[in-house]
């Protein structure tokens, strides 16, 4: 990577994106050692132009932003940070410092309340029993719900085929919270096989 710093007089624009989502956390500026920094420690450090400092994200909150990947654009003047976030990003308490927009879709907004649930169990929640009954009771849901979306297929039922889908879908989504892997992971290496 061979930023161009000069273009931006010391510091360049650095986009935040969650790893998992492609959703936009935040923006913030760098200058050389604050990147340097961010590699270095393995957390989001940005040069604070109000304090007038290098400044990590997380430092007094504890909600970091974990390096995952960073690379330059085009141009070598702006910086895109893959990371994961420990916490809100946002200083008023949300997930973004956009608003709640849902980039990549509904699944992943599933798939934190799944991930809520594994953390914080509710009592009454179906997602939180499946966790309470352990790997083997969640990955024989799986099955059941994949024979039942192989059934409906040979039917002329779109209703019953979405909603077993839906089921499938559903289940999967515990099942891969349950193996500490995310649908960012899967989508992974599905591009990695499409190329």
């Amino acid at each position: 990577m061979n930023l161009d710093f000069e273009k931006g007089n010391g510091l360049l624009p650095a986009i935040i994106q969650d790893y998992r989502n492609q959703k936009v956390l935040m923006l913030g500026y760098m200058n050389e050692e604050a990147l340097t920094q961010t590699q270095k420690e393995g957390k989001v450090t940005f040069f604070s132009r109000s304090k007038n400092r290098l400044w990590t994200k997380g430092e007094t909150s504890g909600n970091f932003l974990l390096v995952k990947e960073i690379v330059a654009d085009c141009d070598n003047d702006t910086i895109l940070i893959q990371a994961e976030p420990v916490g809100p990003a946002c200083h008023t308490g949300t997930d973004t410092c956009f608003g709640n927009n849902d980039s990549k879709g509904f699944l992943y907004q599933l798939e934190s309340v799944i991930a809520d649930r594994k953390a914080n169990p509710k009592a009454g929640s179906y997602t939180t029993e499946l966790f309470n009954k352990g790997i083997n009771k969640i990955a024989q849901k799986v099955g059941e719900e994949a024979t039942e979306v192989i059934i409906e297929a040979k039917d002329n039922n779109e209703k019953l085929f979405l909603n077993e889908t839906a089921d499938l879908l559903y289940h999967l989504l515990v099942l891969l919270q349950e193996k500490n892997v995310s649908l960012g992971d899967v989508e992974s290496v599905l591009k990695k096989r499409h190329s």
